[in-house]
């Protein structure tokens, strides 16, 4: 492990930023706080320009390196928590309730300053850094929100990264999957309106809860029984709501859960199997059953030379860590939206710690902050080279 000097010196200061993020976890579109601090940061280090307000509270800076090249490489962190009580029990836990950094943003965000506060400093670059700090990666749009706000056209890229941490006991170990790298997702609402009646006489119903149940058994059968084995498919129910009382029997039932996936063609059959199947329940019932889905998470595409390059760079700092995979995630990230518009690649940094992330007791492991910030700061120096 080579962790950059420079960045070495100052790791300390690197975790007390983080866990004073963890501490004040904000979810999407309301981090403030975080923003707030974010951006006072940035100008603290001597980053030349700083933007507030982008996408809602999104932040970005622009640091300029040595000579006249035109060359502009973005470097990306998400600041949002999550809507988990916490329970991992460190002496810097959630003071927000209800609210808690269970995926790492807090660590993203901060190896994103280690990085800037690195590079303000040397400028051992030739061309732009864009540093850019997006709220609401969660499922709430963020990167669509900055997209929508001219984040490309005020800032223009020609290339962007972005990490996340992996929670696998495996500490400087860092991977990238050249080509589709993590699922595509979209999102469903089903409202299945019945009848109520007393719970002693349910003939008199159309109970809700009976015909929702059966619908989320052929609801599962969509990946196993529609999609071919050699395509990816996750179709999860995550909530069902029905009813207040012993004795009533409701008049509706919600359903709500998530589709993941690679190809088009398999989104495409998924919803349209979805729509097919509570067209034929509410028709067997003579209710009505309303579906509703929204396209979350683009697929996440690494473009492969780029893919390349950053392990390169990630194996400057984590040596035989450092390896391209083909294993491919169902889990999403919005980050792909943003890829969409410029090529790049997205890595993951392994740390210490086997509680999965999106877990109340999720910890992450601080000794990946002044990782994380090399890997940024190599990349710069390998893309926009000094001549």
């Amino acid at each position: 492990m080579s962790v950059l000097p420079r960045i070495e010196a100052f790791a300390s200061d690197l975790t007390r930023i983080r866990q004073d993020f963890h501490a004040h976890p904000e979810l999407g579109f309301e981090e403030t706080r975080t923003a707030g601090i974010v951006a006072g940061l940035l100008r603290d280090y001597g980053v030349d320009e700083v933007h507030e307000g982008i996408g809602g509270t999104g932040v970005v800076g622009l640091i300029r390196g040595q000579g006249g090249g035109n060359r502009r490489v973005g470097l990306r962190a998400d600041m949002d928590a999550l809507p988990i009580t916490e329970t991992s029990g460190v002496a810097y836990a959630s003071t927000n309730p209800g609210r808690m950094h269970a995926c790492g943003h807090d660590g993203h965000t901060t190896m994103l300053l280690g990085a800037a506060r690195y590079l303000a400093e040397t400028r051992g670059f030739d061309g732009t850094v864009v540093l850019i700090f997006q709220p609401a990666e969660e499922g709430l749009g963020g990167a669509r929100r900055m997209i929508a706000d001219g984040l490309f056209e005020r800032f223009p890229c020609d290339e962007i990264y972005g990490m996340h941490n992996d929670p696998n006991g495996k500490p400087g170990v860092v991977t990238v999957t050249p080509g589709p790298a993590m699922a595509g997702a979209s999102f469903f609402d089903i409202t299945v309106k019945g009848t109520g009646s007393h719970a002693a006489m349910p003939h008199q119903s159309q109970d809700p809860i009976h015909i929702g149940t059966a619908l989320v058994q052929q609801l599962q059968g969509i990946a196993s029984r529609n999609c071919p084995p050699t395509k990816p498919l996750v179709v999860s129910v995550t909530t069902f709501n029905a009813g207040s009382a012993y004795n009533v029997v409701p008049d509706s039932a919600t359903i709500t859960g998530t589709i993941r996936y690679f190809h088009q063609d398999v989104i495409e059959m998924a919803e349209g199997r979805m729509k097919a199947l509570c067209a034929g329940m509410a028709q067997a019932h003579g209710i009505e059953i309303e579906v509703k889905l929204r396209n979350v998470f683009d697929v996440l595409l690494n473009d492969p030379d780029l893919s390349q390059a950053y392990i390169e760079a990630a194996g400057e700092i984590v040596g035989a860590g450092a390896t391209l995979t083909s294993d491919q995630m169902t889990g999403s990230e919005d980050f792909a939206d943003m890829l969409q518009i410029v090529p790049g690649a997205y890595c993951r940094v392994g740390h210490a710690g086997m509680v999965p992330l999106h877990n109340p007791g999720f910890v992450l492991d601080d000794a990946i902050l002044p990782v994380g910030a090399s890997v940024y700061a190599r990349m710069i120096e390998r893309r926009l080279p000094v001549a």
